[in-house]
């Protein structure tokens, strides 16, 4: 629906930074797949990682994409079905991506992928090998073209006949949260979560 885009960059820009899923959809052999993997965002540019095996990575940069990322906010329970909604954040982008090749500008886009993750988690652990670089595809997307659309607020229907009907309506809110982080068992037992994971996540 037009009243839900959204022509403000910094839309765009908060739907981007909220997450680190994206689905990228591209034709593969002569059919459409749409393939979730993780991102991360600069000013300009959207970092997609995978594996070079990954039949979409490879065959995205010779074709235009379809990429989005969606935040489900909560479920719009109307007095009618038909008036039932989702309340949500949705950005789309499209273009024909570039598969980087550089190591440098590979290292860089890893990080923004990393950091958008998990904050301060690139300077904590070793960095890639080249040998893990070669195994490790990464595509930029210009963020030049996108659509953004939003939806807030409670039920369309509170103004209109089936406001008689005497049932309830409203909204049951989504809220995702971290839970604590669990240590891999084979840690040493007195080694804590360092603590740009404890500020991120724990609780």
């Amino acid at each position: 629906m037009k009243e839900r885009e959204r022509s403000e960059r910094a839309d765009l820009d908060a739907v981007l930074a909220a997450g680190f899923v994206c689905h990228l959809g591209a034709v593969v052999d002569g059919t459409v797949m749409v393939v979730p993997t993780v991102y991360g965002a600069t000013a300009d540019t959207l970092y997609l990682h995978g594996s070079v095996a990954s039949r979409s990575l490879v065959a995205a940069p010779a074709q235009t994409v379809c990429v989005t990322v969606t935040h489900v906010d909560g479920l719009v329970l109307a007095r009618s079905v038909f008036e039932h909604s989702v309340n949500y954040r949705c950005a789309m982008i499209y273009g024909v991506p570039r598969l980087v090749t550089s190591d440098e500008e590979k290292l860089t886009g890893l990080r923004v992928v990393t950091e958008q993750c998990a904050p301060g988690q690139w300077d904590y652990v070793r960095r890639p090998t080249r040998k893990e670089l070669a195994a490790t595809s990464l595509l930029a997307l210009s963020l030049d073209e996108a659509s953004v659309k939003i939806r807030t607020g409670p039920p369309d229907d509170g103004d209109g006949p089936d406001a008689e009907l005497g049932l309830w309506a409203g909204i049951a809110p989504l809220v995702t949260t971290w839970g604590e982080p669990i240590p891999d068992p084979l840690l040493p037992a007195d080694l804590p979560v360092p603590s740009h994971l404890r500020n991120a996540f724990a609780r």
